[in-house]
This record gives structure tokens, C-alpha cells and sequence, in this order.
């Protein structure tokens, strides 16, 4: 069975709700010479600039 389709104003907020995001995992040396990894979910559309101010 299909499914039920909502339409106008409401459908369109619930669609505009649903962000589509990323996991970024972004590993930096610490002292001692080991990594330690930091994870981060931002929006999909963000993932470029996140990397760029976080390069190292």
C-alpha cells in the first residue's frame, strides 16, 4: 500500500524540518604524539566550510 500524502502547509513545513546532516570526524595529535578524534554532526550543506576552518 502506498502511502498517505499530506499537501499545503503543513506537508511543506515537514519537509522543510527535515535537514539532511553529516557526520565529521576530524582527527588532531595530541602531545604524546597519538590522535584523538572528534566527531560532529552539522547540516550536509556545511560540511566544506567546517573543513576548511578546522584544517590543520
Amino acid at each position: 500500500m502506498a502511502k498517505k500524502q499530506a499537501f499545503g502547509e503543513e506537508a511543506q513545513a515537514l519537509k522543510e524540518s527535515q535537514r539532511k546532516m553529516a557526520k565529521v570526524i576530524i582527527s588532531t595529535k595530541n602531545e604524546r604524539g597519538k590522535f584523538a578524534f572528534r566527531e560532529t554532526m552539522i547540516d550536509q550543506d556545511n560540511v566544506k566550510e567546517f573543513l576548511q576552518k578546522n584544517k590543520q
